[in-house]
This record gives C-alpha cells, structure tokens and sequence, in this order.
C-alpha cells in the first residue's frame, strides 16, 4: 500500500511528547509504518568510543532524532499551512512515446482533503 507522507514532507506532530511541532520528513521507514522528522522526537544515544583510522575520536553521547510511527504525524496542506488528511486519486493525463506519438495515460497523485489540491 503506498503511504501518504513521503520524504521531503512538511508535517506536524499530532501526538506524543512533541506535539504541534512541524518538520521536515528525512527518512520513511515504510516496513516499520514510521517516519524520522527533522528536530522531532530527539533522544540522547550514548555510542562507544572508537578511533577510525586517522586517529580521529568517535563516540560519547550524541542526540538525534529517532523515529515516530506515522499516525503521530498528518502532512501540512502547502496551501493554508495547517495538518490535512491525504487521499489518493488518479488523474488523465497526456503522455507521449520515444517515437513523438502521445496518448493518454493515468497517473496516481496525493491530494488535501481539506482544499481538494495536489499536494
């Protein structure tokens, strides 16, 4: 089933610790139903001190974001900036052939519940 938030999305959290909080969509991790959201869910991680082979330290206690399952988040509508419900239609559209022909084909695209528009 396709998801509807995908990477690069702007959304905002509708529950958890970080609620109302909107960011940028970095990774999906469709197999898991989660997303990791730029400045969201933050956890400190402690990793092990290593070296790589320059000599350079690695490791000690670093913070970043870990994921959030994806109903925790709804995707901003670009056009009035608040959270919407996604939905799935297909729509006509003209393509055309390595020979110059064209035709017409369907394509899949999101849409706003609340405004109707692609997103």
């Amino acid at each position: 089933m396709a998801t509807s938030i995908r990477t690069g999305d702007e959304v905002q959290v509708i529950a958890g610790k970080d609620r109302g909080l909107k960011g940028k969509v970095l990774t999906v991790l469709a197999e898991q139903d989660k997303v990791i959201v730029e400045g969201i869910n933050r956890v400190t991680r402690h990793t092990r001190v290593g070296q790589d082979n320059r000599g350079a330290k690695s490791g000690g206690i670093v913070t970043q974001e870990a994921p959030i399952h994806m109903s925790n988040v709804m995707l901003i509508d670009p056009e009035d900036g608040r959270p919407t419900r996604v939905g799935f239609r297909r729509e006509e559209v003209e393509k055309q052939r390595p020979d110059g022909s064209t035709y017409t084909g369907t394509r899949g695209v999101r849409f706003s519940k609340r405004t109707g528009k692609e997103v």
